[in-house]
């Protein structure tokens, strides 16, 4: 363990500190924190942390969530730049005009959007969930997916719902082309392909399954199958690998698919903020809080297993 780490180690007991960390963060990160996980399993951590802290360790929106969430804990984003491009696909004035259009539509948003949208939606989800979630809304009602057009078209596609799409997208995973699954599939024919829903549906139809990062993590332990090409962000590959150490995953285009915004975190910036010298203590308006709590206690409620 280099000094660095030590030190946060450190910090971490003695003010009372949880380090929460995506899975596409650097590995080096991920070692170090308390727990790696998806925008699902993230969210339910922050709720249960009894830590008065809380360092998030992946992009700005899922700071805000975790803020939202806790209202009453000090939220603290090492990387003040690391925003996602997706969620400033959507603004709430362009929501507002949305739901004035289809005034009878439940509005439903993905978590990888601003505190501000979410406060305009009836209910949030993740990758993880957000099946589930649509399942469980009544059959006759219409519903408005924001802001990630490919998620929304998995589960258009799963559930023959009336749906209406937001044009935006990450483009991380757009990057993922038919074509660099095919290339993976010729170089390793016995591999199970595992996609994230956020990529395009022709590359999806490529892969033998659809899953979200947290769903990936359970699948490689779970399953039968010794390699697996991976068609997500490269960060999960260290993740997979001290989860099923004696299986082999193969990232699709490590060089390429890869979130700038997620790699922007390093040990010595979680460090300056535990320390108090950088970061940014990331706070919601209570107005903007109140509502977009509304529709992320929602998505707990209507994912939780019955």
């Amino acid at each position: 363990m280099s000094e660095t780490a030590r030190r946060i180690e450190q910090l971490k007991e003695k003010k009372d500190i949880v380090l929460l960390a995506h899975t596409y963060q650097a590995a080096e990160i991920q070692d170090i924190a308390d727990y790696v996980g998806d925008s699902y399993g993230l969210s339910v951590k922050a709720t249960e942390t009894d830590a008065s802290t809380i360092v998030f360790c992946g992009v700005r929106f899922m700071a805000e969530t975790a803020a939202i969430l806790n209202p009453h804990k000090r939220v603290i984003l090492p990387e003040p730049g690391a925003g996602c491009p997706m969620a400033d696909m959507i603004t709430s004035e362009e929501l507002r005009e949305l739901k004035t259009d289809h005034p009878d539509y439940l509005v439903m948003c993905y978590v990888n959007s601003t505190a501000e949208v979410k406060a305009l939606s009836d209910i949030c989800c993740t990758s993880s969930n957000a099946l589930t979630i649509v399942q469980r809304i009544p059959a006759d009602k219409g519903i408005i997916f924001v802001p990630d057009r490919y998620l929304g078209s998995w589960i258009r596609e799963r559930t023959g719902r009336e749906m209406i799409l937001w044009n935006g997208f990450c483009p991380t995973h757009y990057r993922i082309a038919p074509s660099l699954i095919e290339q993976a599939r010729r170089e390793y024919p016995n591999a199970t392909a595992l996609i994230h829903p956020e990529a395009r549906k022709e590359s999806r139809d490529l892969c033998d399954h659809v899953l979200s990062t947290g769903e990936m993590c359970t699948f490689v332990v779970e399953s039968d199958a010794a390699e697996f090409i991976i068609a997500t962000e490269s960060g999960i590959i260290h993740t997979l690998r001290k989860k099923a150490p004696h299986k082999r995953f193969y990232p699709i285009a490590p060089d390429l698919v890869i979130c700038p915004n997620m790699k922007k975190g390093t040990l010595e910036s979680v460090l300056a903020a535990m320390e108090g010298t950088g970061g940014e203590v990331v706070t919601v308006p209570s107005d903007v809080a109140d509502k977009a709590r509304h529709a992320l206690e929602a998505m707990l409620t209507m994912s939780a297993p019955r």
